[in-house]
């Protein structure tokens, strides 16, 4: 086995919560801006396509009542901002069902084949079909961009690992709305001990010399 390889037939690239509710409207008048890591994101998406990987798009799908959120008691809100007298609230969610907040991405061109991963926690695994629909196809290596690197790609990537997938994080296809050191430290010193680490052309490149 060899970590610059994988088997096209037993690949699958799953997006992770790469949203209209994440990702800002443009300005009236002005075309919407994608930042880099989401245009890297649309690279893989058209070429796992080309190449004939299955796609998978892990989303939030919130109840516009919260009800489907837990109360944890946490330090810091999601802005890492500590809880004014220590007492913990709810946060809303960028992401609601019903609503097109919680639509993919429309420049990642999901087509009604390909996986849509409704989730209510951080992990794309957690108490979802996800783990069922990748060994009924043979899939053994995932393939994962999105946001945010510190939050849902980490907790996704550690439990894709303990149920023994071969995990490969494209590191400039994910990214962090919170602090880039956290982005930086796991990409760094964590996600290489667990998963493979590769940059979008680095992906590419293995997608076009598996094809051969």
């Amino acid at each position: 086995m060899n970590v610059n390889h994988f088997e096209l037939k037993k690949t699958a690239l799953l997006f992770f919560d790469i949203l209209n509710g994440y990702v800002a409207e443009p300005e009236a008048g002005k075309p919407r801006v994608l930042k880099p890591w989401i245009q890297n994101a649309v690279k893989l998406s058209k070429a796992g396509r080309a190449a004939g990987l299955p796609i998978f798009f892990a989303k939030g799908n919130h109840r516009p009542d919260n009800a489907t959120t837990a109360l944890i008691l946490t330090d810091t809100n999601n802005a890492l901002t500590p809880w004014p007298n220590g007492e913990v609230v709810k946060t809303k969610m960028h992401v609601i069902a019903g609503d097109k907040s919680s639509d993919v991405l429309a420049d990642l061109g999901p087509v009604p084949d390909d996986y849509y991963i409704v989730k209510y926690r951080w992990s794309a695994f957690h108490q979802t079909y996800l783990d069922l629909a990748l060994r009924a196809r043979g899939i053994d290596t995932i393939i994962i961009s999105g946001g945010s690197t510190d939050v849902g790609v980490t907790s996704t990537l550690y439990s894709g690992r303990d149920l023994d997938y071969n995990m490969i994080v494209v590191s400039d296809a994910c990214g962090t709305s919170h602090d880039q050191r956290a982005h930086d430290m796991l990409m760094e010193l964590v996600f290489p001990r667990m998963s493979r680490v590769r940059t979008t052309d680095q992906v590419l490149a293995m997608l076009q010399s598996d094809k051969g």
